[in-house]
C-alpha cells in the first residue's frame, strides 16, 4: 500500500468513525438541547468551554509530541507512554484543585457548580484517553481510535435517553458523562495492552526534561489556541448570561460536528508529514498541495449550503425555540472552510518542528479574538461573538498560509479554484430553486450535484483516483 493509499485508508477509518459518531451525536444534541432549553444548554456549554481551556494544562502538549516522536521511532512507545502518564497524573491533580478554587471564587449557583465539576472531571479523564490515542495514531492504527469514538457517542446517546425519559436534571447528565469517560479510558487501556505495549508508570528524569523542553511549544500553542476559540463562550456567559450562550452554542455545535473532516484527515497526515520532512521534502510538498485541494473541495460548499439553509437546519434540529441562532449559524459557518485548512496548516508547521511559529500565530489570534469580543459582545451579544470568531480564523488562515508559502511551497491551484467556484454556484442556485424541499432530500441531492459538476469539470481526475487506490 503506497503512502497516499495509506492516508486515504486511515482518513477513511477515522472519518467513518466520526460520521457514525456524529450521527449518534446528532440525536444526542436533539434530545439534550430540546430537553434543557437554551439556558440549560448554555450552562452545559459554559462548563464544556471552561473545562476545555483548563484541560490544556493537563495535556501540556504531550500527546501531540508523542505522535510526532513515536511515529519516527515506534520503539519509544512504551517509554514515552509510561513517563507521559506519570506527568499527567500530577498535572491532572493540579488542574482539579484549580477548578475547585475557581468554582469557590466565582460562587456560581449550586447546580452550575456541580455541572462544571463533573464535566471537568470527565474532560480530565479524557486527557488520559488522548494519550493512548496518540499511540494508536503514531502507529497509524486509526481504527482503534475510530471504534472508541463510536463507543463514546453511542454511550452518550444512551445517557441522553436515560436523562430525558426519566426526567433527570443537568447535574445527573454531567455525572453520567463522567461515567462514559471512564468507560472510554478502560477501552483504550485494554487496546493498548492487547495490541501495543503494557504501560507502566515510569519517571525518567532525563526524558521528562526532554518532554517538557519539546512539548512546551505544543502546550503554549494549544493554550492560546483554545483561549482564542473558546474564550468567547466564557466572556459571553459573563457579559450576557447563559441564555445567550445557549443560542450561540446551538449554532456553534454545527461547526464542531463538521470538524470530523479535518480531524480525521489531519490525524492521518501528521505522522506522514513528520516522516517526509526528514526523508522527502518533494513528497511533503505534493501531499500538502493535494491536501489543500481536497479540504477546499469539501469546506466551501458546506459554508455556502449551510448559509442558504440555516433557518431550515435550525428549525429542523432545535425547533422554533432557537430561531435566535439562525443568524449566528449563517455567520459562524464561514469559519468551516478556514478551519479545514488551518487544521492542515498547523499540522504542516508542527511537522517542520516550527511549533514556535504556530505559537506566535495563535497568540496574535487570541489577542484579536479577546479584543473583538470585548468590543462586539456588549452591543451585539452572541452575534458579535460570531463575527469575532470568523475574523479570528481569517487572520489565522492568512498567517499560516503565508508562512508555509515562504518556507515550503506556494499553492498552485488557480484552475482548480475557478472550477470549484463554478461547482459551488451551480449547487447554490439549485438549493435556492428548491429551498422548500424536504431537508433530508435537498441536502443529498445538492451534494450529488456538486460532486457531479466537479467530476465533469475535471477537478476530481484520474490522477487523484490512482493516488488513493494504488
Amino acid at each position: 500500500m503506497n503512502t497516499a493509499s495509506r492516508i486515504f485508508k486511515n482518513t477513511s477509518v477515522l472519518a467513518f468513525g466520526q460520521i457514525i459518531s456524529y450521527v449518534l451525536g446528532f440525536f444526542y444534541i436533539v434530545y439534550i438541547v430540546r430537553y434543557l432549553g437554551a439556558e440549560g444548554f448554555g450552562i452545559l456549554s459554559f462548563a464544556l468551554a471552561l473545562s476545555a481551556i483548563v484541560r490544556i494544562f493537563a495535556d501540556f502538549g504531550l500527546d501531540s509530541l508523542a505522535v510526532r516522536e513515536i511515529s519516527r521511532n515506534q520503539s519509544l512507545g512504551r517509554k514515552y507512554l509510561g513517563n507521559i502518564i506519570a506527568m499527567k497524573i500530577f498535572l491532572a491533580a493540579v488542574c482539579i484543585l484549580f477548578i475547585v478554587l475557581v468554582i469557590d471564587f466565582f460562587n456560581y449557583p449550586l447546580v452550575k457548580d456541580r455541572v462544571i465539576f463533573f464535566i471537568f472531571l470527565s474532560v480530565i479523564i479524557g486527557s488520559f484517553n488522548g494519550t493512548f490515542n496518540s499511540l494508536f495514531l503514531a502507529h497509524e492504527k486509526m481504527e482503534y481510535q475510530s471504534i472508541g469514538t463510536i463507543l463514546n457517542s453511542a454511550l452518550m446517546l444512551i445517557v441522553a435517553f436515560l436523562v430525558v425519559s426519566n426526567g433527570y436534571n443537568i447535574v445527573t447528565l454531567a455525572i453520567l458523562t463522567c461515567g462514559v469517560s471512564i468507560f472510554n479510558l478502560l477501552y483504550s487501556f485494554t487496546i493498548c495492552i492487547w495490541k501495543f505495549v503494557v504501560p507502566a508508570l515510569e519517571i525518567d528524569v532525563k526524558l521528562i526534561r526532554s518532554l517538557i523542553t519539546n512539548a512546551w511549544p505544543f502546550f503554549l500553542s494549544a493554550v492560546v489556541d483554545i483561549i482564542a476559540f473558546k474564550i468567547d463562550i466564557v466572556m459571553l456567559s459573563s457579559m450576557k448570561g447563559d441564555l445567550a450562550v445557549g443560542y450561540y452554542s446551538a449554532a456553534y455545535k454545527f461547526l464542531e460536528v463538521l470538524m470530523f473532516v479535518p480531524a480525521a484527515f489531519v490525524g492521518s497526515l501528521f505522522p506522514v508529514f513528520s516522516k517526509y520532512y526528514f526523508s522527502s521534502i518533494d513528497s511533503m510538498k505534493l501531499l500538502y498541495q493535494k491536501s489543500f485541494k481536497y479540504l477546499s473541495i469539501v469546506g466551501l460548499p458546506l459554508a455556502i449550503g449551510t448559509t442558504l439553509l440555516a433557518e431550515n437546519i435550525i428549525f429542523f434540529v432545535y425547533r422554533e425555540g432557537f430561531s435566535e441562532s439562525v443568524l449566528a449559524l449563517k455567520i459562524l459557518i464561514w469559519t468551516v472552510p478556514l478551519i479545514f485548512l488551518t487544521y492542515m496548516f498547523g499540522t504542516v508547521i508542527a511537522s517542520m518542528n516550527k511549533q514556535v511559529v504556530a505559537l506566535k500565530i495563535n497568540v496574535l489570534c487570541m489577542l484579536l479574538n479577546i479584543g473583538l469580543n470585548f468590543v462586539l459582545i456588549p452591543d451585539y451579544n452572541f452575534i458579535g461573538a460570531s463575527i469575532a470568531t470568523v475574523v479570528t480564523y481569517v487572520l489565522s488562515f492568512i498567517l499560516c498560509l503565508y508562512f508555509i508559502s515562504m518556507h515550503l511551497c506556494r499553492i498552485q491551484l488557480q484552475d482548480f479554484i475557478s472550477k470549484t467556484v463554478i461547482a459551488n454556484l451551480v449547487m447554490g442556485l439549485f438549493i435556492l430553486s428548491f429551498i422548500n424541499l424536504n431537508l433530508l432530500l435537498l441536502v443529498p441531492l445538492s451534494i450529488i450535484l456538486y460532486f457531479g459538476v466537479l467530476f465533469l469539470l475535471g477537478v476530481i481526475n484520474k490522477t487523484d483516483y490512482e493516488m488513493l487506490t494504488d
